[in-house]
């Protein structure tokens, strides 16, 4: 299982599409929280009763939150965010990397870099950018 993540992402509308293709890549619980399950739900307008206040993806020791973008405004994709995952093996990095890049952008494939961890990066199908290592000298 990966090592460590700490991310909290914004979607624009799509968070429950999104956060359920991660429990799917990653397994783990996820926990939604709509507007309207929560105590806060009298802040916003009626129609946004079904939008993503708050989700949570457990896997181990890892928590990705995130939300829909609640408070309205330009969002921009994630192409400033990158998700860096520590990961157990490259068996590991390697089943990521090809989940993650089904609908996405592979941006450079696993292999072992110069400065010893095996390495890759993706931008998966809702513009976030992934790198996935697994460094064998610090284990």
């Amino acid at each position: 299982m990966m090592k460590k993540l700490d991310a909290y992402l914004f979607f624009d509308g799509n968070c429950r599409e999104a956060m359920n293709f991660y429990k799917d890549t990653f397994g783990g619980e996820l926990n939604l929280m709509t507007i309207g399950e929560s105590p806060a739900k009298n802040q916003f307008p009626e129609s946004m009763a079904d939008t993503v206040l708050h989700a949570g993806l457990i896997i181990g020791n890892i928590t990705i939150m995130a939300s829909d973008n609640c408070m309205g405004g330009d969002l921009p994709k994630g192409k400033d965010v990158s998700l860096h995952l520590s990961c157990e093996s490259t068996e590991e990095v390697n089943l990521l990397f090809d989940k993650l890049s089904a609908g996405g952008q592979p941006l450079m494939p696993p292999k072992e870099e110069f400065w010893g961890d095996y390495f890759c990066s993706v931008t998966d199908k809702y513009g976030f950018n992934w790198m996935l290592t697994f460094s064998a000298q610090k284990q």
